[in-house]
């Protein structure tokens, strides 16, 4: 590219027959006029997810982190939507969740979890509970094993599921601590997770390999834990000896309330 053209960009993208800021938005958007935005917190390595529809502007957050609750906020403004749900996966205790921050920031945004998770929120989800936000809908499906108050949420025309702890590219959440059960997470990954078709695009709440997205059959077929028999995962999962999580002390007494920090004494 040559200094000349270099010099026309600015002026090409202001002419008056461009709309640059409506292309921009529209980058994001499904054929639906679904938006999906992947969001990344690097201390932790938490994906939040925000999911809007375009037409009634209605959006939702899943599994937002406290660090990042900010920059979170000034996303869905940006984009002109409005902020019904702070949704999280589970009780989390590698970071603090965002939800309580976020419904504190944004007038009539709702803290949601599941019941079983005996976590303080707004709004408590059990197992086949729907989420709507516009003309879309999350199903709630219970996916315990990780902790006792999993869920995975899957659009209602099942092209992605959200899937938190549950379900990890190639991997899956720890089972050591946290109402923990190897063989619960298995059955719940087989029967709530891996009978999606095989082309639903599975989002999780971590990854430390830098990938962001799989697929059922992808994981059906590859995900080197959740391939073995469930005798042989209980045995590899009760023998990852893995460090204690950095955060936990501080995050799960935090999301037990909402996110909210108990000040320093």
């Amino acid at each position: 590219m040559g200094p000349g053209l270099l010099q026309r960009v600015p002026g090409l993208l202001r002419a008056s027959g461009l709309r640059w800021g409506r292309c921009r938005r529209a980058f994001s958007v499904r054929a639906d006029g679904l938006l999906l935005r992947q969001l990344f917190e690097a201390k932790s390595c938490t994906y939040t997810y925000l999911l809007g529809d375009r037409a009634t502007g209605e959006a939702l957050l899943i599994d937002p982190v406290l660090d990042t609750a900010s920059r979170d906020a000034r996303l869905v403004q940006d984009l002109g939507l409005r902020l019904l749900y702070a949704v999280n996966t589970h009780c989390h205790a590698d970071h603090v969740t965002g939800s309580g921050l976020l419904r504190s920031m944004i007038p009539g945004c709702k803290s949601v979890i599941s019941r079983l998770s005996g976590a303080r929120a707004d709004l408590f989800l059990e197992d086949g509970d729907i989420l709507t936000f516009g003309r879309f809908a999350l199903e709630a499906r219970a996916s315990p094993g990780h902790t006792d108050g999993c869920l995975t949420f899957v659009l209602s025309d099942h092209s992605a599921a959200f899937t938190g702890d549950a379900l990890l590219i190639r991997g899956c959440g720890r089972t050591d601590f946290q109402q923990g059960c190897a063989k619960t997470l298995y059955h719940s990954v087989h029967e709530k997770i891996f009978t999606l078709p095989g082309d639903c695009l599975i989002y999780p709440a971590h990854d430390y390999q830098g990938h962001t997205v799989s697929t059922v059959e992808e994981e059906r077929t590859l995900n080197p834990r959740l391939t073995l028999s469930c005798e042989d995962f209980v045995k590899v999962m009760n023998n990852l000896n893995l460090p204690k999580p950095k955060q936990i002390d501080v995050a799960v007494p935090a999301n037990m309330r909402c996110g909210i920090q108990e000040p320093p004494s």
